[in-house]
């Protein structure tokens, strides 16, 4: 399949343009939506942290203000207690109505020092909850230098996680107050709050989480990237400072405050943006491969019938005809240039043809004359063997005469030494006739 896929790539010019267009537009398209995207998700988080600073600044001081409340309606009872400390029923009497002003407080009590009771603070201070979802605010009254009791005014956690939830950022965030020990002061959801946050996690072998508890419990401010139960979290801290009020007695709890933000909420709509870009991409992608595949193939159909047309030329056939495109461009140009090399091609080949069909003529007349000359020359050798035969004879007769002349002239007598002459006359005048008709047969044949 790839083999076939390869081939298919190598031998379709069009498809190749076709996908060198896709990667440079895909190229510059991943580079832009890569830095968009990057400057996008970099304002995305930097927005979430000013929502989440805004979000925990409007918590603590919602939650400061409830305190607030509490710490001026218990300082006002305070000073009628102080004037009836002599008068338990009183005590008892403004104690129960601190509970029935304050709104924020779900009850109020008074605790005497006693041999067996001890006042646990001397200053006025606000507890943690232990197990329980109750928050004290407690505050120790003072008989001239001694303490003889503490106003208790007990918050309700429930009542604080409602304020919580009011100012969460985003549906899926959670807003939550710790204690100096890990323990929740506040959560949103009372029902399965874990008020030992920090021994709960300890359990855990995320040293990331543990790191993060620990920041907030040195009272530090930042952010950390967590996982929890397989998902992803931005967790958002800063210590809860008290506001500085004329009277108020500030002291340092310890508390820090903090928001659990899903990645999802800060992420969701920019992940979900950015899976459709990249589909709309993608399909966009493959959209503009295919118009461009149609588009360089229409483009190129004058150059595939110019192939064809130049496979036919090389077979052969000079009179192929060609349809020229119209548009004077770079294939009009080619087209109309290949028809003029093949009206050229053709008359030249048509002249080589005429001179090869010359030469092929000329050559048989030549081929016939060769033929001619052989026979002629067979004939000629012919007759000068026979020429040559019929003069051996006289030859030999008249080199015997000879020899008899010159071996025999003193034995001879005159009659013989004539009669000798003579054949040696005869022969030399026969011989002369062969030749003189020799020379004759010459002049005629040339």
């Amino acid at each position: 399949m790839m083999s076939r896929l390869t081939k298919f790539i190598a031998r379709t010019l069009s498809f190749r343009l076709s996908l060198m267009v896709l990667v440079a537009l895909a190229t510059l398209l991943m580079a832009a939506l890569f830095i968009m995207f990057s400057y996008s998700r970099r304002a995305l988080k930097d927005e979430a942290l000013l929502k989440a600073e805004q979000t925990l600044e409007t918590t603590v001081q919602s939650i400061d203000n409830i305190l607030l409340d509490v710490e001026q309606s218990a300082g006002n009872i305070y000073w009628k207690l102080a004037n009836h400390i002599r008068e338990p029923e009183k005590v008892e009497a403004y104690v129960r109505k601190l509970a029935e002003v304050s709104p924020y407080i779900v009850d109020a009590q008074f605790v005497w020092k006693t041999d067996s009771t001890t006042i646990e603070y001397t200053l006025p201070t606000w507890t943690e909850p232990q197990g329980t979802n109750i928050t004290s605010f407690c505050l120790p009254l003072y008989l001239g230098s001694e303490i003889v009791g503490m106003l208790k005014a007990d918050v309700s956690s429930e009542l604080l996680s409602k304020i919580v939830l009011e100012n969460k950022p985003s549906p899926n965030s959670q807003c939550s107050l710790l204690g100096k020990d890990g323990s929740y002061i506040i959560h949103p959801d009372t029902s399965t709050m874990d008020h030992y946050l920090a021994s709960a996690l300890a359990k855990r072998v995320d040293a990331s989480i543990k790191e993060t508890i620990g920041e907030m419990v040195a009272g530090k401010t930042g952010y950390k990237a967590l996982e929890i139960h397989d998902e992803d979290y931005y967790v958002f801290y800063k210590p809860f400072e008290r506001s500085a009020v004329p009277g108020r007695y500030i002291e340092s709890l310890g508390w820090s405050a903090g928001i659990v933000y899903p990645e999802n909420d800060i992420f969701g709509d920019y992940n979900r943006l950015l899976y459709t870009v990249l589909i709309v991409a993608f399909v966009g992608l493959f959209l503009l491969l295919l118009l461009c595949q149609t588009f360089i193939h229409r483009q190129l159909l004058p150059l595939r019938q110019l192939s064809k047309s130049a496979q036919r030329v090389a077979q052969g056939d000079y009179n192929e005809p060609i349809t020229l495109k119209r548009q004077q461009d770079e294939v009009g140009r080619l087209q109309h240039h290949f028809q003029g090399m093949q009206q050229s091609l053709a008359t030249h080949v048509g002249e080589m043809k005429r001179l090869s069909d010359t030469l092929q003529e000329r050559g048989e007349v030549l081929q016939a004359a060769y033929e001619q000359a052989q026979v002629a020359d067979a004939m000629k050798t012919n007759f000068l063997y026979n020429m040559s035969n019929q003069m051996t004879n006289p030859v030999e007769k008249i080199v015997k005469s000879v020899k008899i002349i010159c071996e025999q002239y003193n034995n001879l007598t005159e009659e013989e030494t004539y009669e000798q002459v003579d054949v040696i006359q005869h022969q030399g005048e026969k011989i002369t006739a062969l030749l003189n008709q020799l020379i004759a047969d010459s002049e005629k044949k040339s």
